[in-house]
């Protein structure tokens, strides 16, 4: 056996039914939107833009999302810290024009006991052919058998993966016994642009012009960055649902 072979430690199993989403770093204004626009018009003098107020001139931004002029939306960033099963960011990591992730890593470091489960407002059932279909509530009884099949599921494939690690096994082979409702932890930074086309496709909303139908976990790290987003860019958050919420 190796001297730097991995040492199992003993950390008790959490369950969670939320997710975090914290926004860690940025430097995205209505005004960012608004000197890129106007560079096209007035070169140099799209500089004063920096120094007004923005609200002047909240009508360019709204044509500019009305006519799907995009690339003075992506003169931003955001960056959040995100904590949610790993199944939520394989779908997350789907969107990439626009998008830098850095996740933790599971071949250098031991992975914590965090698991998902429901919680009693999730909706478990699924009614309806592919392509139609909708999601309802399930019963007590439902939603009760779920949570402890998961959990029971959960203490098994941990056990293995201490198992492994405790017989000197390495982690990035122990690793592949846990499942995807494990907790992960990512940084993942974007421009608005790259954001609004997340929210169209991750989030239900009524102001949606066309419909999507999100996995509800993916949707709640959506909505909390669009909260964030929305207090950061209030002309271009207000632009962006008058029309529809389509990414320019």
């Amino acid at each position: 056996m190796s001297t730097d072979s991995p040492e199992a430690t003993t950390a008790p199993i959490q369950f969670r039914d939320d997710v975090t989403v914290d926004l860690i770093k940025h430097s995205a204004s209505d005004s960012d939107v608004l000197w890129a626009a106007r560079v096209s018009t007035a070169g140099e003098g799209s500089l004063d833009e920096l120094s007004k107020d923005p609200v002047r001139s909240k009508g360019l931004i709204n044509f500019l999302m009305r006519d799907r002029h995009g690339s003075p939306f992506e003169h931003n960033s955001m960056t959040f810290f995100i904590n949610a099963p790993i199944f939520v960011f394989r779908e997350f990591m789907r969107h990439r024009v626009g998008w830098s992730y850095n996740e933790e890593s599971g071949r250098y470091r031991e992975l914590q006991p965090v698991f998902y489960v429901p919680g009693q407002d999730r909706k478990l059932v699924q009614q309806g052919r592919p392509g139609k279909y909708e999601f309802v509530h399930g019963t007590p009884e439902q939603h009760k058998a779920t949570v402890a099949a998961m959990e029971e599921s959960y203490a098994q494939s941990y056990a293995a993966y201490q198992a492994m690690l405790a017989d000197g096994v390495a982690r990035e082979v122990a690793r592949a016994t846990l499942p995807v409702g494990l907790f992960s932890s990512m940084y993942a930074t974007c421009n608005a642009r790259s954001l609004m086309h997340f929210l169209g496709l991750r989030t239900q909303h009524e102001l949606a012009r066309t419909p999507s139908f999100p996995q509800r976990e993916i949707e709640m790290v959506g909505e909390r960055m669009e909260a964030a987003w929305a207090e950061l860019m209030p002309l271009t958050y207000a632009a962006f649902n008058a029309n529809g919420r389509v990414a320019p």
